[in-house]
């Protein structure tokens, strides 16, 4: 957790299977975690939202950079029939958000953007895709792009968990704001009691908590 840019991640079954195949492809083994608040929208159904996922991992991107070059020749491969749809359809969000999803974890995260925005300019109050956009401006090294956009998400849903958390940790680790962080965390844990993760939470509230006490 020394790398000022940490990686959120919220993962789901479904990424891990996606990055599997896109790592064995690529020739890429281990190390490299993806954000994976939501898996890539199938075609013609809906976003599916943020929810309190099993993991919530934080890592550097620089300790195990992948190919990203090939990974994003991949993800070129996987949405040109998603793009094809998308020249007849070009207002469907979740045409958009998935092809954002595949670009992001690409870590092509200037497209995803492009996606999302797209998306959300159709559908501003869909705060999972708020969030997502959020966390790649993260990667992109805007701390206060990506707490601006998860500002947004959290006044359509603002107990969400997902946003909640990461919020606290782009405030803590991108802004200082050790304050700001456990005000986040405390939330997020009386409004998800049964939130899997409490008790990394908890730690890293302990953590903030004794480096408040430090300052002068």
């Amino acid at each position: 957790m020394d790398s000022n840019r940490i990686l959120i991640e919220p993962w789901t079954a479904k990424r891990a299977i996606l990055l599997a195949a896109l790592c064995l492809m690529a020739g890429i083994t281990g190390g490299w975690f993806i954000r994976g608040a939501q898996a890539p929208a199938a075609v013609g159904t809906a976003n599916p939202a943020i929810v309190a996922a099993p993991v919530a991992k934080i890592a550097s991107p620089e300790s195990s950079a992948p190919d990203t070059a090939r990974l994003k020749e991949m993800a070129d491969a996987k949405v040109a029939q998603l793009l094809d749809r998308l020249k007849s359809d070009p207002n469907n969000p979740a045409l958009l958000t998935g092809i954002g999803n595949i670009y992001y974890d690409a870590r092509q995260y200037s497209i995803a953007i492009d996606h999302y925005e797209r998306a959300l300019k159709i559908k501003p109050s869909d705060a999972p895709v708020r969030g997502d956009m959020a966390t790649a401006y993260w990667y992109l090294g805007d701390a206060d792009r990506a707490i601006a956009e998860f500002n947004k998400a959290l006044t359509y849903a603002p107990d969400n968990a997902n946003a909640l958390f990461n919020r606290g940790l782009v405030r803590w680790r991108g802004k200082k704001d050790g304050a700001g962080a456990l005000a986040d965390w405390k939330k997020l844990l009386a409004a998800n009691p049964n939130y899997q993760q409490s008790d990394q939470v908890k730690q890293m509230m302990a953590e903030v908590k004794k480096q408040e006490a430090g300052k002068p």
